[in-house]
């Protein structure tokens, strides 16, 4: 039997990255040796899912796959992304690792950019749920039996009351017009805290929600994302 290859998979802890996650467990095509995340160094967070990291590592420890974080600058420069990020690829490549997987939908920018990136690599770039219909991949995530919870949504896009709510039925009907079921355009984003790949369900309570606008070349976005904060909650043991 030929040796599956060894794999790192970019993890967002959000519902696309849980469902590309899925199909890679489903048609056993690699050997997941770890989830890659990349976190606000100054926030200990998820870089804009605003997810605290003991809430990402014990989803890690409920899939039972090793955890890699990346730490970020606030609002780090392409340059210094790019910086750390060969690092990180050099490394596994050292590990014997020869796939790295994503979990991108359709945005061919951000799957050209990936692409880009990893040649010369050594690392072969994956996208296991590339151009499933977003609607379809919603519902199938929600009636294969995960549960996520929205963290952030854009404020242009999205009002606060979004925010906090399950990744349901009743929130995909609620949508408005223009807006992906998936929030592939950066609509919305979420963490998954119960599944059929979980050990156990990763706990939580609702904290507060707080609205953050930022800077980019000296300019306001005055829009900016409604975030709403995660809280562990409960003991959490292997």
């Amino acid at each position: 039997m030929c040796q599956k290859r060894k794999a790192i998979f970019n993890w967002s802890g959000g519902k696309d990255s849980t469902l590309a996650l899925h199909r890679i467990f489903k048609e056993k095509k690699f050997e997941v040796t770890g989830l890659l995340t990349t976190l606000n160094k100054q926030y200990n967070r998820i870089s804009m899912h605003g997810v605290r990291a003991e809430l990402l590592e014990r989803q890690a420890n409920s899939l039972g796959i090793p955890l890699y974080k990346v730490m970020l600058p606030e609002l780090a420069d392409m340059e210094t992304y790019e910086t750390i990020m060969q690092r990180v690829t050099n490394s596994f490549k050292e590990q014997g690792i020869s796939v790295f997987i994503f979990g991108d939908l359709f945005l061919e920018d951000i799957r050209a950019y990936r692409e880009k990136q990893l040649q010369g690599t050594g690392l072969k770039p994956e996208f296991p749920i590339w151009h499933y219909p977003t609607l379809q991949a919603a519902k199938d995530f929600i009636d294969a039996g995960y549960k996520a919870v929205i963290t952030s949504v854009d404020a242009s896009r999205l009002d606060t009351s979004f925010a906090g709510r399950y990744f349901d039925e009743a929130f995909l009907k609620d949508l408005p017009t223009g807006v992906d079921p998936c929030g592939e355009n950066g609509e919305f984003h979420t963490f998954v805290f119960d599944g059929p790949l979980f050990s156990k369900p990763v706990n939580f309570k609702l904290g507060e929600t707080v609205h953050k606008s930022y800077s980019l070349n000296d300019k306001s976005v005055s829009s900016g994302f409604y975030f709403t904060d995660i809280i562990p909650s409960g003991n959490f043991s292997d």
